[in-house]
């Protein structure tokens, strides 16, 4: 990547920070007096510089504006998918004839970086009835209380819905 694409990178990513952080800050602080919103503002303004200085040690950010609508809607999905496992939960819970069959399985992350993998496993995880174990190799094993929910990972629903949150998360994809 030439110089000047890195600087136009690196200024995105700060105006999307800066950005996001001083919505939240503002959602969040719920006192607009003109001491908090300039402390407000200089904490914003810190916290972003640090955050482009750390990124120019290791070169490696998710961006933030872009995915963010794709990120509403797999927080959606996934907030539909923990309801529906919660149910089938406690359906096993409350049934006369508890019918658990627990299984480990391994599924492919390996199309995913690192990122990816995290966010992957961290929603295995969140979904009632299965736990992420660990993530090696890009593949990352996990426990099911039901055969089900084993199945629905090995169809790759979750990791497609994964993919959707833009280029940080896919392996090789390098437009971010």
């Amino acid at each position: 990547m030439n110089h000047t694409a890195k600087h136009a990178r690196t200024g995105k990513f700060a105006i999307g920070l800066f950005v996001v952080l001083a919505l939240l800050w503002a959602m969040l602080s719920g006192m607009p007096k003109a001491l908090l919103i300039a402390l407000g503002v200089v904490s914003v303004a810190l916290v972003t510089w640090i955050a482009v200085r750390m990124n120019n040690v290791d070169g490696y950010h998710a961006p933030l504006l872009p995915g963010l609508f794709g990120l509403v809607g797999y927080t959606l999905w996934l907030t539909k998918e923990i309801v529906i496992a919660n149910l089938q939960v406690a359906k096993l819970i409350i049934a006369p004839k508890l019918s658990l069959h627990p299984t480990m399985i391994t599924v492919d992350a390996s199309e995913l970086t690192e990122l990816g993998q995290v966010i992957y496993a961290n929603s295995i995880t969140l979904t009632p009835g299965t736990v992420s174990l660990f993530i090696r190799d890009g593949r990352i094993t996990v426990h099911s209380l039901i055969e089900e929910a084993a199945d629905g990972l090995h169809e790759g629903s979750m990791l497609n819905k994964v993919k959707t949150l833009g280029p940080s998360v896919i392996e090789g994809d390098e437009s971010n």
